[in-house]
């Protein structure tokens, strides 16, 4: 009893230290947003700001264009997202139930095109978005990001899949129903916390992305926030600290806010009601 006792107060204070862990850098970045010029300069810094102030994000807003930034960042994200849960979705169908050799080989693709670092990506993207004529384009940036996303998108819906029952598709086609209608109807429906989390996966991917975007766009009417960001950061690389802090809170509130929204819906039971009677 006492070694088990023992046991669950070490994982839980395992848990609360590695939370500590998370939460320093975010909590710290707050309390940096909101402190006047004298206190960031200050050699014994405080976690809570002596006299809080707005001057950071009101300067922020003034010294570059955060709001045409975000709009970027969030048609890239959205984009992404959308485009590639359409096409992860029968995929990941097509690999989970098949075991043909089309499956083998893209789930061979899926483990190999997880290596590949970004330097090595670049260079062909950034000439067949050249031939495409979509560089310094968000339509471009947006096919960058499908193809970075797509691998993972479909390891985690296939995932998804496999977990559905094969005999609720078996009753479904005794039925009379149709592959594509066993999809549409049944098998996507059960997929909906996996898509919901796919789609969180890109839509947060693309936009935290900075490298894609600093090499593809150009021009300041173009760019995202996280290349926006690095405005704030002179050209002798000192930092305008407090602008630079709020700016980047601002851009970290957007994935906290839709993982907030859908964090039911993960969390949800996926086969819940799933059960032909």
């Amino acid at each position: 009893m006492r070694t088990s006792t023992a046991a669950r107060a070490g994982q839980y204070v395992a848990l609360l230290a590695y939370l500590v862990f998370l939460s320093f850098p975010f909590l710290w970045l707050i309390s940096t947003a909101f402190k006047p010029p004298r206190e960031l300069g200050s050699l014994h810094p405080t976690w809570i700001p002596e006299h809080p102030t707005l001057d950071n994000f009101r300067q922020a807003f003034d010294e570059q264009p955060l709001l045409h930034a975000a709009l970027n960042s969030l048609l890239a994200a959205v984009g992404a997202a959308v485009i590639a849960v359409l096409i992860a979705t029968p995929t990941a169908y097509v690999m989970a139930r098949y075991r043909g050799r089309f499956a083998k080989a893209a789930t061979g693709w899926v483990v190999v095109s997880q290596a590949f670092p970004f330097v090595l990506l670049i260079i062909p993207l950034f000439l067949v978005l050249k031939n495409l004529r979509l560089i310094n384009s968000v339509p471009g940036l947006v096919m960058v990001y499908v193809v970075w996303s797509l691998p993972f998108a479909l390891w985690m819906l296939a995932g998804y899949v496999r977990a559905v029952p094969a005999e609720l598709e078996e009753a479904a086609a005794v039925d009379g129903a149709g592959r594509l209608r066993i999809l549409v109807s049944v098998t996507a429906p059960l997929l909906a916390p996996g898509i919901v989390a796919t789609a969180l996966f890109a839509f947060v991917t693309a936009w935290n992305e900075f490298f894609f975007a600093l090499v593809l766009l150009k021009t300041p009417e173009k760019q995202t926030l996280p290349v926006i960001l690095t405005h704030f950061i002179g050209a002798e690389g000192v930092a305008d600290l407090g602008p630079l802090a709020a700016a980047a809170f601002l851009a970290t509130l957007p994935s906290l806010l839709v993982f907030a929204l859908i964090q039911r819906r993960i969390t949800g039971g996926m086969l819940a009601g799933a059960v032909k009677s």
